[in-house]
């Protein structure tokens, strides 16, 4: 489906949970872009990172897509495994989930957002955490390694940055309890940079995600941090692939194992008889866009085995 730009003010992030349980949400949407856009203003507009955007759109000039040109925006998403309560921030994606508790009546829902994680060498620590403390106009106090690194380029930090559009750590911080660290959620001066690996360690989002988040997270909501790049859902016969660049303990990307997505296959599809195309499989594997695909199709025929493949559609 292709949808002028100027017809979607927006792009929701609060998705329904599926009512039957699956791990599907969002849709992909293509657009047509104008002259003045560029891939950065439209990942921002529709709640995308940097890196969403770009490796859903290869070959787009980042600053200048060109009027008229037909931009994927991926919002189509497997959740992240495990229970489905508290914040999940999920690594190799740089996305966050909020899974709120729900009131009487209401329907459970989850609100994604894009973030940025550490960059190599700064890594985002991984775990079960919860939220310590929840600041306003909060005021940055660098830590003397990073004071030390701006000031060996040239670019001395004071002491205290106090609030205002030259704190890094925008209008909202929520602080994460993780041993001896400092861990937190926060707002940006550098909204173009959200969706990379490029913090030390906190975890960025765009001022009015952070804005919107803030009031709904109470004190000591559960904060989940994994690293899970490959995922699959098995949805009405179809087995889909969602995969994304790992994260290594020194924060490096790499290419996803097709061994782990063999586990995970297993898992999902359990005793189904189902065909996989594997070089297919593969291919989005090594690709790793955070685009998702149809790998598998359930096989009427019990000849057919895991190990085959289907032919392209």
């Amino acid at each position: 489906m292709t949808l002028a730009l100027r017809a979607l003010p927006g792009h929701a992030t609060v998705f329904d949970l599926p009512a039957d349980g699956s791990a599907l949400i969002g849709a992909d949407t293509t657009i047509t872009s104008r002259y003045e856009d560029t891939l950065l203003d439209l990942a921002r507009r529709y709640s995308l990172g940097y890196d969403e955007i770009i490796r859903a759109n290869p070959g787009v000039d980042m600053w200048l897509p060109g009027e008229g040109r037909q931009i994927l925006l991926p919002g189509r998403r497997i959740l992240p495994p495990g229970p489905r309560e508290g914040v999940i921030v999920s690594l190799p994606e740089h996305r966050l989930y909020y899974f709120p508790v729900p009131k009487k009546n209401e329907k459970r829902v989850v609100i994604t957002y894009p973030v940025s994680i550490g960059k190599m060498g700064r890594t985002t620590p991984l775990g079960q955490t919860y939220i310590t403390a929840k600041i306003e106009h909060p005021s940055w106090y660098p830590p003397e390694s990073i004071r030390k690194e701006h000031a060996a380029a040239g670019d001395p930090l004071p002491a205290v940055v106090g609030p205002g559009p030259d704190n890094p750590l925008g209008d909202y911080k929520i602080r994460l309890a993780f041993g001896n660290g400092t861990y937190e959620i926060h707002g940006t001066n550098n909204p173009t940079a959200v969706g990379l690996a490029i913090t030390h360690g906190c975890i960025r989002m765009y001022p009015e995600d952070v804005a919107a988040l803030f009031p709904l997270l109470p004190v000591g909501t559960s904060v989940r941090l994994i690293n899970a790049p490959v995922k699959v859902a098995w949805i009405d016969g179809e087995l889909l692939l969602e995969a994304h660049p790992p994260v290594d303990a020194q924060g490096e990307s790499f290419e996803p194992d097709l061994d782990k997505f063999s586990d995970l296959l297993r898992a999902a599809v359990g005793p189904t008889t189902v065909a996989i195309h594997w070089d297919y499989a593969r291919e989005a594997l090594q690709k790793a866009d955070g685009v998702i695909v149809t790998v598998g199709l359930e096989a009427d025929d019990p000849a057919i085995s895991q190990g085959s493949q289907y032919p392209n559609q």
